[in-house]
């Protein structure tokens, strides 16, 4: 599938995250324009308000909203966004974790540190 007309939302509070992040979604042949980003969740939460994406990729642990707080605020918005695809990005591997993120609708899950083919395995099991 072709991903350059797919727009993105990479959340993260590291900037050197969201660089990789970008920088890998770039490889996979999104289109670096169509890529934005957002330090937390409250602010990720207000660009997806203002402009919808088709996928978020969502750092778990961040100040002021945590990734998960993110994705219950999404699901539980408008309907504009609320079918956005997530994907929720983590350094722990801990089933409660990720069963908490099931629940609350995560689409997928990647730990960290992960490479660009288990990214594009992720991204592609969304939108095949």
């Amino acid at each position: 599938m072709a991903y350059d007309s797919l727009k993105v939302l990479v959340v993260d509070d590291s900037a050197v995250m969201r660089q990789i992040i970008k920088n890998t979604l770039k490889q996979l042949g999104f289109t670096p324009g169509n890529i934005s980003d957002a330090e937390d969740g409250a602010m990720g939460l207000k660009k997806l308000q203002e402009n919808p994406v088709d996928l978020v990729v969502s750092d778990w642990n961040m100040p002021k909203m945590t990734g998960i707080e993110f994705l219950k605020a999404v699901r539980g918005g408008s309907d504009a966004i609320k079918k956005v695809n997530f994907i929720m990005v983590t350094s722990e591997a801990d089933k409660e974790k990720i069963m908490e993120a099931v629940k609350a609708g995560v689409n997928q899950y990647i730990v960290k540190p992960f490479n660009a083919n288990q990214l594009d395995e992720k991204v592609s099991a969304i939108f095949k």
